[in-house]
């Protein structure tokens, strides 16, 4: 999955806060998410589908329910994507240090 649709899915504010439950609180069933989601049953189960179509929730059957936690795995675009601007941040911060000891001698 490319980074961009996972950033894209996170974008929309009551996704992200949906996903950050999930994260805190562990699973839960939509009926729990929509309480305090401040939307509709309908509209908490369509951005739980795009979350798990990204790969940032999984499912998992008890008799009538449908109980969503986070999938880790679903952040890796992310995490990998963050992982090619370190080195870039790492050259530039050794830079700068090497520029401030040059200016304190």
């Amino acid at each position: 999955m490319p980074a961009s649709d996972v950033f894209r899915v996170l974008a929309d504010p009551t996704r992200r806060s949906l996903f950050e439950r999930l994260a805190v609180e562990g699973e839960l069933t939509v009926a729990a998410l929509t309480g305090g989601a401040g939307v509709s049953q309908p509209a908490v189960s369509q951005h739980m589908a795009t979350l798990r179509g990204v790969g940032l929730v999984a499912e998992r059957r008890a008799g009538r329910n449908t109980l969503y936690r986070v999938d880790p795995q679903g952040l890796r675009p992310l995490v990998d994507w963050l992982g090619h601007y370190a080195v870039f941040w790492r050259d530039r911060f050794d830079a700068l240090e090497g520029l401030l000891k040059e200016m304190d001698e």
